[in-house]
């Protein structure tokens, strides 16, 4: 049986970390060009010219693997104009090759998602992917992936995600280790001090009263 795995999300939400992920298996033809660069656009991702036109799968080689992985942004820009892309028209034309299509829908702390929309691309495009994915959930097989769990729990996070999604992923894998080394969220997070930090030192303080 042969699937198919379409990674989508709002720009900046982890789009590339999780081609990485993927491409780590074997078993997976995905965005292997990554794990040899720091970062590539996403116009070299391996179905980017068939999320423009979508008829041109008919002339992609199927049987180079079992599984199969793409990764586009919701939306994705084409000569810098923001693009939703065209999922139905791309499911409809795969769905011909392969047996089993799933989107994995991947998040990200929405404040730090519109932060980063706003330093790259100078305004947020979280509201129209937001809608978008609302499309989606409602008409596709969808599941939905966290930047944050993947960087907080590492390797047993991706091993949780291999067994939900029934796919070939290694835990023990050491590309593991260089992909997750860095958390990407860092350099958007500073210390800050809350109104009730006080509160809750001193009560951390006390010793809980038993009857």
């Amino acid at each position: 049986m042969k699937r198919l795995l379409i990674i989508t999300g709002p720009q900046g939400s982890g789009n590339h970390l999780f081609s990485k992920v993927f491409a780590t298996s074997e078993q997976t033809f995905g965005w292997s060009g990554l794990l040899d660069v720091i970062w590539q656009g996403h116009h070299e991702e391996p179905f980017a010219e068939y999320w423009q036109t979508p008829s041109l799968l008919s002339s992609f080689n199927w049987n180079q693997k079992d599984y199969y992985v793409t990764s586009v942004s919701c939306p994705y820009f084409f000569n810098g104009v923001p693009v939703v892309p065209d999922y139905a028209a791309f499911i409809e034309e795969a769905s011909k090759y392969v047996d089993n299509i799933t989107i994995a829908i991947i998040g990200r702390d929405q404040n730090i998602v519109q932060l980063q929309q706003e330093r790259v691309r100078g305004a947020p495009t979280l509201p129209l992917a937001k809608e978008t994915i609302s499309y989606l959930f409602e008409n596709f097989s969808c599941e939905f992936l966290s930047q944050e769990l993947l960087y907080l729990y590492k390797q047993d996070y991706v091993a949780w995600v291999a067994k939900q999604l029934e796919w070939p992923l290694d835990r023990h894998s050491p590309l593991l280790d260089v992909i997750l080394a860095e958390d990407a969220n860092n350099k958007y997070v500073k210390q800050s001090k809350g109104k009730l930090d006080e509160h809750i030192i001193n009560a951390s303080k006390n010793s809980f009263r038993t009857k």
